[in-house]
């Protein structure tokens, strides 16, 4: 897992590396500015194009001013560097930085003032204005250059983080900052580029190593973690010699309705794929000549009239709610579930009964699983105006009861009873179908019902679950739930033999 930081703490492990390297706080950044160039020109390798880099005046700034230097030393011949003069403080290296910049052929312009800028000719800007130490919303002049430069339409990059984003905490509801089409990030990405309001700021990020000391950033304490496909890796058990049905549990999946079998039949599929030995459907009697026709492995437990599950100890997983349906009965299954004391894998309208009943919610066993996105996690634990308060609240109630939130998104968060965040980082915008959380909600059962606990159960399967959907994209405009389904044993293949 890799640990995500705040800006403070990102300035300490720079200021650490450069205690213990060691090495000189100009030749660290030097080094960023050669890893920034370095993926810049991996994109942008038209050495004919314009390019106007801003640059502040200080560290942030320091950086501009060093890849423009280095741009110069690939190729680049037409680069203009603006000096945003809107302060009188500058830092050390932001000076060291300038003056070799006087000292070479780069043309140079210094802005006292946003109003001095009229026209920009360039195909390409750079954005290292400011850096991510930044907690207010822009203004005056800061505002009025980056909202100039916003006007020009062109591709921005911008420089660790886009001027005016904050690196953590919430985001105002208006951003008035940089727009950059990707931004650069030293080391670690920032928390809040994990956020959807994140997409205002830029449209995609990457992440470059400049040698600060992991060792360091591993053990800062932390609320936000990355997991790595190393960490699945780890986590998954191969299947031994001698396994048996018996070995790799027995899963239930309480879903479908009459209009919504197919929530039913893409929660079992899933399951089935990701390895549970046996997997039952609880399903209304209307829906059995579809799951005997389309999966035969999946046994069934008809539905109609059920209020409690005979015996539900037996099942090593039971997870409720895709299609289900919020009629009375399926109500009073849901609480008399919750009254076994048995962890459950909690979806869809199984979350939506369970809004309506804020004393069962009391009443949840530890380890349950909650696979809520931002409309049925709002129904659960009230509304909220940012998703930086929704993942802090999210974060209170997995601890508070002791249970795993998955809150679904682009990025979706591993909320653990700890009070720790874990970030999945796979999938991707062509999964934005409908079936995927039912989907997700069967491999999630499917990892339960093998004996995983219930927080590595959420954490393979949204990883395994963007990964199969991240590898379909790569030949398809959109990928479908039931692609995924039957793609989930492939790809734990793939991660179990690398």
């Amino acid at each position: 897992m890799r640990t995500l930081l705040t800006a403070a703490q990102m300035r300490s492990a720079d200021q650490f590396t450069i205690a213990n390297t060691p090495i000189a706080s100009i030749d660290l950044m030097e080094k960023a500015a050669r890893a920034f160039v370095q993926c810049f020109l991996r994109e942008e390798f038209d050495i004919n194009k314009s390019v106007a880099i801003f640059c502040g005046k200080g560290n942030n700034g320091g950086d501009g001013l060093a890849i423009a230097h280095l741009l110069l030393a690939n190729g680049y011949e037409n680069i203009k560097v603006y000096i945003v003069n809107f302060s009188n403080k500058q830092s050390d290296d932001f000076a060291i930085n300038l003056q070799r910049i006087e000292e070479s052929r780069c043309k140079k312009v210094t802005i006292n003032q946003a109003s001095e800028l009229k026209t920009l000719k360039a195909d390409l800007i750079i954005d290292a204005i400011l850096g991510s130490g930044l907690n207010k919303t822009l203004a005056g002049d800061y505002e009025e250059l980056v909202q100039f430069i916003n006007k020009q339409h062109k591709k921005v990059y911008a420089v660790d983080v886009p001027t005016g984003f904050f690196a953590e905490g919430k985001l105002p509801e208006d951003y008035n900052g940089i727009k950059a089409y990707k931004t650069i990030s030293f080391q670690r990405p920032k928390i809040n580029f994990f956020f959807p309001e994140s997409a205002a700021a830029t449209e995609k990020f990457d992440v470059v190593d400049i040698d600060l000391d992991e060792s360091f950033i591993q053990k800062q304490d932390s609320d936000f973690y990355l997991f790595e496909e190393t960490d699945i890796q780890k986590a998954l058990h191969p299947r031994k010699l001698f396994s048996h049905k018996g070995t790799f549990g027995h899963a239930l999946i309480i879903a479908g309705n009459t209009n919504t079998m197919g929530a039913a039949l893409l929660s079992s599929m899933a399951c089935l794929h990701t390895g549970a030995g046996l997997t039952t459907a609880c399903i209304p009697q209307s829906g059995l000549t579809a799951l005997n026709t389309s999966l035969p492995e999946v046994m069934a437990l008809p539905r109609d009239g059920y209020t409690q599950i005979d015996n539900p100890g037996k099942y090593q997983a039971i997870a409720i709610g895709p299609g289900l349906g919020t009629a009375p009965e399926n109500e009073k299954l849901l609480e008399n579930l919750i009254l076994t004391k048995q962890p459950l894998v909690i979806d869809a309208d199984a979350l939506n009964m369970l809004s309506e009943r804020a004393d069962l919610i009391d009443k949840l066993v530890p380890n349950t699983i909650l696979t809520p996105h931002m409309k049925e996690f709002d129904r659960l634990f009230g509304e909220h105006d940012s998703w930086w308060d929704r993942v802090q609240s999210a974060r209170e109630h997995a601890k508070k009861l002791k249970i795993v939130i998955v809150l679904k998104n682009q990025y979706t968060f591993i909320c653990l009873p700890t009070g720790k965040v874990l970030i999945n980082p796979t999938g991707n915008p062509a999964m934005a179908q409908g079936g995927m959380g039912d989907t997700l909600t069967g491999i999630i059962a499917g990892f339960v019902a093998q004996q995983y606990t219930a927080a590595d159960a959420a954490i393979l399967g949204c990883y395994i679950h963007g990964k199969a959907g991240d590898e379909l994209a790569k030949d398809r405009f959109v990928v479908t739930a039931s692609q995924v389904a039957v793609s989930i044993a492939k790809e734990i293949k793939a991660l179990v033999s690398r």
